[in-house]
């Protein structure tokens, strides 16, 4: 099937479908999906996320891990969950940091492309394949007993679990919808249309945004956190990311106690909306800006900034911190000044452990810039037993 004949079937007999529809479409076909035709994060590939600048990000992440696995009681297994983990590298950093609870990790990569997840065994040792359903199960509840760390990747979140769910710049990627609130409140909906083009060839297709009336069910919705957030301005698009909120709710769903932890770039709704040409709406392709969203789908990433009082709306996370200050809290100046001492220590020899303890501080300065990753939002809720 070409790409026009998968987008008619896409429409259908409709004459518009949502964003969300076409996001997902343009980042997941099972055919024409970016992220099934290779796109992923890299510095040889289309973007760059905190775990490719460096093993520093994942070394940090370690000690995080290792403070509530002992605060847990020192739990065998302890089970860790990165969701959109794409090629692996965030799990590989933690791996490579030996963290104390590594005997007893068990860690899971959910990736929803079967293509980034056939690169997971190239650099793990302790991969122990793919797994789901009942083989799933019976992994997260499988204790190590010293044999540690153990890695599997699946396509989707076990379920009934105690330990941690971890989010990398995931919630960017999980398809939105594009919502204002007219002065009478009024709810409408920017869609996407498909057009032949003006001279008929019914290979050649344009995509193109038209406002609509919002359906009833979702008007509801967002009159409702419209309420709740009386600062949001009318008459201004911004981004509805229910698909965020329900991966929350799933998340949570899937832990008996634990730990969420979500690090992404975003704002609040208001702050998202005042930005001019729906600024939080980006596109990446080969380490560089990419064209308009609806241009070629499926050939570039889309993403959006995360509406942050969206995600909380219900459920109220436990912190809400900027990366650099988690990443200040939970140790990396004490690990930059480790690396500077080996470095000091055996420049002379120019040896990989002297060049590791060298590029922490430049892998530092990248992760806690103000204007970058330094920026982005860590929200963590913490779920306790029920008793």
């Amino acid at each position: 099937m070409i790409l026009t004949e998968a987008l008619r079937s896409l429409f259908g007999e409709r004459s518009s479908i949502s964003f969300s529809q076409y996001m997902g479409f343009a980042l997941y076909d099972p055919q024409f999906g970016f992220y099934v035709r290779g796109g992923r994060a890299g510095r040889s590939a289309d973007f760059l996320t905190s775990p490719e600048v460096g093993p520093l990000f994942g070394a940090v992440l370690a000690r995080v891990l290792d403070q509530w696995w002992v605060a847990a009681g020192r739990p065998d297994p302890f089970v860790v969950a990165e969701v959109g983990a794409g090629p692996g590298t965030l799990a590989r950093s933690i791996r490579f940091a030996a963290p104390e609870c590594s005997a007893s990790l068990l860690y899971v990569l959910v990736e929803q492309s079967a293509f980034q997840r056939s690169l997971h065994g190239e650099h793990l040792p302790g991969w122990m394949g793919e797994r789901g359903g009942f083989e799933l199960e019976a992994f997260v509840s499988s204790p190590q007993s010293g044999d540690g760390p153990q890695f599997v990747s699946a396509s989707e979140l076990p379920s009934g679990f105690a330990g941690v769910v971890l989010a990398n710049e995931l919630l960017d990627n999980l398809p939105v919808d594009i919502m204002r609130v007219r002065a009478g409140g009024v709810v409408e909906e920017l869609q996407v249309a498909l057009s032949e083009d003006v001279f008929g060839n019914r290979d050649d297709l344009a995509l193109e945004p038209i406002a609509v009336r919002a359906s009833a069910e979702r008007a509801a919705s967002v009159a409702v956190f419209h309420a709740a957030h009386p600062e949001l301005p009318l008459d201004t698009w911004f981004p509805w990311q229910q698909q965020a909120q329900t991966w929350l709710q799933q998340a949570t769903a899937c832990l008996h106690s634990g730990h969420v932890l979500v690090i992404d770039y975003g704002a609040t709704t208001a702050e998202l909306a005042q930005r001019e040409e729906l600024g939080w709406l980006r596109t990446y392709r080969d380490q560089q800006r990419g064209g308009h969203p609806l241009d070629a789908p499926g050939s570039q990433d889309i993403t959006c900034d995360v509406a942050i009082d969206q995600v909380q709306f219900g459920s109220p996370a436990t912190d809400v911190v900027s990366q650099a200050d988690f990443l200040r809290r939970n140790g990396i100046d004490e690990l930059v000044e480790a690396g500077l001492a080996v470095w000091n220590e055996r420049a002379h020899l120019g040896d990989l452990a002297a060049i590791r303890g060298r590029s922490a501080m430049r892998e530092a300065e990248a992760l806690l810039d103000p204007e970058g990753l330094g920026s982005f939002i860590v929200l963590h809720w913490e779920l306790r037993p029920e008793h």
